[in-house]
């Protein structure tokens, strides 16, 4: 089953954070609890773990785009998916 990577709150209020890094590329496999990406707030700079262990798909954000909280911003595949 797919897990969305969402664009996370990290701090009450936040509405947007900046991408910095992928620690990832497309097609490479993360594991649960694995650094994925750091997240630019407005009070500080974030690294976001993944949340499912698969592949990483999907990636609709590059570094230095500033991205609403809750958009899906790429996908996890199980493997075989």
């Amino acid at each position: 089953m797919a897990t969305e990577v969402i664009m996370p709150a990290l701090s009450p209020g936040q509405e947007t954070g900046i991408l910095l890094e992928w620690f990832k590329q497309e097609g490479e496999t993360i594991e649960k609890g694995e650094p994925l990406m750091e997240v630019e707030t407005d009070k500080a700079n974030v690294e976001v773990e993944a949340e499912a262990t698969g592949i990483l798909s999907n990636i609709s954000v590059q570094p230095g785009d500033e991205i609403h909280v809750g958009k899906v911003i790429a996908m996890i595949l199980s493997e075989g998916e």
